[in-house]
């Protein structure tokens, strides 16, 4: 007897979830080595796909249901993710550049009244760090004034908001949170609720990170993800926009991701305003088809269905996966305490110092808890040795390892170019000696989940060793 489609798909499922615990056992929890672990031979990445056979078995039922487009997982996720932050709502994007942008681009409607960024307005950001930070101001027709890093904690200079502020030309701040620690957002906010400005989180690197008990990515206006997979969850590709108050931004950055348009009924869906044939916009005739009337010059920048249904997987792992980014860490420095003479290492915002027994803080009151994206150390100029003879030695050693991304963004050939071509097109704040000496200093390694024990142990005597050739 032939077998029903319910029975057809219930026995390729339990095949794909057999296939893949055998096949991707390198990709579990705290396994990132299907065989025994080599030290100088297997590969210790920076960062990675962590998952088990529910991502794939969602990824395959999600496919034969064969809803391609952003369907019923990308609601579900949607959902479940804002749920998890405590945001009003959470829109799906199919990368965190893609979220930054819509972000920016958002803020820009002529719907916001006299809020709206327009060309020529002012954004604050910060000089080191991913160029898609940045790159939406520019290419909405603002301007970026940039400030200062401070090399330790990777974030902005926050007592350069002031200067970098001009009245009636300055709309927004736009800055990430640096490597999974929280920027100074007790500053940050009060500075933008003083002057009225607008705050967009860059939250990719520091999904699951609090300020003073608060979510990272709740603070602002507006925040955004990436869920590539060297993040803390991962789609594939993917992100998303978070609103974190008010529900008229969520229309914006809706229309600005699905081509611009002004109908806000989902796909598949007719007539959710019960007036398809009722409106009169611009100078098209009244009754015009409102699911075909583009308030804004947008883009299409969903994801695909499959891909939520693998992040609804990963959100589930969440937890576990914040704290074993945290734990990691901790092995880390523990392990190369003592090597203050040669590394600074990072210290979370309004931490003065680290030893065994945890932070010190400063008298602010403040306190972050970080999720990290990685563990960050700064080659000093007085060591014998550089940053770049560093990672070579660290890249001999098989073990994975990245600068601060673009480093100082304003020495990176675009924006070079830019300078040349427009000179009016960014503004400087201060010297950016912070932000040059990320770029000259700055290197670290991985604090993903797939790290295992035997790995964090080669990585430390690994860079003890450098040391002591020295």
């Amino acid at each position: 007897m032939s077998k029903t489609p319910v029975e057809l798909k219930a026995e390729i499922l339990r095949l794909t979830r057999e296939y893949s615990a055998l096949t991707h056992r390198a990709n579990r929890p705290g396994t990132a080595a299907a065989a025994p672990f080599e030290p100088g031979k297997t590969v210790v990445p920076y960062a990675g796909r962590v998952f088990t056979e529910d991502e794939v078995a969602a990824a395959v039922n999600s496919t034969l249901d064969f809803w391609l487009t952003l369907g019923p997982e990308g609601d579900a996720f949607e959902n479940e993710l804002a749920a998890f932050l405590g945001v009003k709502k959470s829109l799906l994007v199919n990368s965190g550049s893609s979220a930054n942008l819509l972000a920016l681009s958002a803020l820009t409607s002529h719907k916001l009244g006299e809020r709206r960024l327009k060309p020529g307005d002012e954004v604050i950001t910060v000089a080191a760090g991913f160029p898609t930070t940045v790159a939406p101001i520019i290419q909405n027709g603002c301007v970026p004034v940039f400030i200062d890093n401070d090399p330790v904690t990777l974030n902005g200079r926050v007592e350069q908001l002031e200067d970098a502020f001009v009245p009636g030309k300055t709309k927004a701040v736009m800055m990430a949170h640096t490597l999974g620690n929280p920027f100074d957002l007790a500053a940050v906010t009060e500075f933008c609720k003083r002057h009225n400005l607008w705050l967009i989180e860059d939250n990719c690197d520091a999904l699951g990170c609090r300020y003073d008990g608060k979510l990272t990515g709740t603070l602002g206006d507006l925040s955004t993800q990436s869920f590539y997979p060297p993040h803390h969850l991962t789609m594939g590709e993917g992100g998303a926009v978070n609103i974190v108050r008010d529900m008229k931004l969520k229309v914006l950055v809706e229309s600005f991701r699905d081509w611009g348009r002004d109908c806000w009924c989902a796909s598949g869906k007719d007539n959710t305003c019960h007036k398809r044939f009722g409106w009169q916009l611009g100078e098209l005739p009244e009754g015009y088809d409102h699911k075909y009337i583009y308030s804004h010059l947008g883009y299409n920048l969903k994801p695909l269905d499959p891909q939520a249904a693998i992040g609804r997987e990963q959100l589930k792992k969440l937890p576990s996966f914040i704290q074993a980014r945290s734990n990691n860490w901790n092995v880390l420095r523990e392990g190369l305490a003592g090597l203050e003479d040669f590394f600074e290492f990072h210290l979370p915002t309004h931490a003065t110092g680290w030893s065994k027994s945890g932070f010190s803080w400063d008298n602010s009151g403040h306190r972050t808890e970080c999720s990290w994206f990685g563990f960050m150390m700064l080659v000093k100029k007085s060591a014998p040795f550089s940053r770049r003879d560093f990672a070579i030695a660290l890249d001999e050693a098989k073990i994975g390892n990245r600068m601060l991304f673009g480093g100082n963004l304003l020495r990176q050939p675009a924006f070079v170019q830019l300078r040349k071509d427009r000179p009016d097109a960014l503004r400087i704040v201060g010297d950016m000696a912070g932000a040059d000496r990320i770029m000259h200093e700055a290197i670290f390694i991985g604090t993903y989940p797939g790290l295992t024990a035997e790995m964090l142990a080669y990585i430390i005597a690994t860079i003890r060793a450098v040391v002591a050739k020295h």
